[in-house]
């Protein structure tokens, strides 16, 4: 009798266990990209030429869809990606170009199946990356400027030489490190983020974040291909 009712509970344990195990696995994984704005062709003119960033408009959005095919070869096909997209950077520079950018982005997020998250803010983009589930995002990559203490949402969009929206060092405590699976790989393409940021990262989200010791190139993403550091990467 005793070992009848000892089989029939270790049956009914697997019966309602094993969904839920079966279901973990085949989840899709979580995947963040946060893509920073343009400056303003005009003033990039004034700049000395070794100088200038942003003369063609998508340098950070054409990285973002490089990463994009990157990501579904490497974690599968139904990988979600989370777009966050500097929306203002875009609207001012389309202004200017009189070319409707922010039009061009929703289009991508449709072809590539990502979900475009527009902010205008470094505090609205925290908020969109901590409404992600606990312990489902297997990467991080930030495109955009920077310096060695933080990200730059907007650069020479609305000052020359100045940002008007960033996510600081001292502030990636308010990043929950607990939406990060284990081993998550979070890197910053921006310049310099390896020489302070990566850091401050590390001791607030409990994550390493691969940064640039020197400046990185976007010269190359035009054919295809991803932004390189001119220095090298700090892991």
């Amino acid at each position: 009798m005793k070992c009848s009712i000892f089989i029939l509970a270790v049956f009914l344990l697997s019966l309602f266990s094993a969904p839920a195990q079966s279901s973990r696995a085949d989840s899709p994984s979580q995947h963040i990209i946060l893509c920073g704005g343009p400056s303003l062709l005009s003033w990039e003119k004034l700049r000395r030429k070794t100088e200038r960033h942003d003369r063609w408009w998508a340098n950070f959005i054409r990285a973002s869809t490089i990463r994009f095919g990157i990501i579904r070869r490497a974690y599968g096909e139904n990988s979600k990606v989370t777009w966050i997209v500097y929306r203002k950077g875009y609207q001012i520079r389309q202004q200017e170009d009189g070319v409707p950018y922010v039009k061009y982005i929703n289009d991508l997020a449709v072809k590539y199946k990502v979900r475009l998250v527009w902010i205008n803010t470094g505090d609205q983009a925290i908020n969109a990356i901590n409404k992600h589930p606990s312990r489902s995002v297997r990467t991080f990559d930030f495109f955009g400027h920077s310096n060695k203490h933080c990200f730059m949402l907007d650069y020479g969009s609305e000052v020359l030489g100045a940002s008007k929206a960033w996510i600081h060092e001292k502030n990636l405590w308010k990043l929950k490190g607990s939406i990060y699976a284990p081993g998550a790989v979070c890197q910053s393409y921006g310049c310099h983020t390896g020489e302070s940021m990566s850091a401050f990262w590390k001791k607030a989200l409990g994550h390493s974040l691969v940064g640039a010791r020197g400046k990185t190139d976007y010269a190359m993403v035009g054919r295809g291909k991803m932004p390189h550091v001119n220095g090298r990467w700090i892991y």
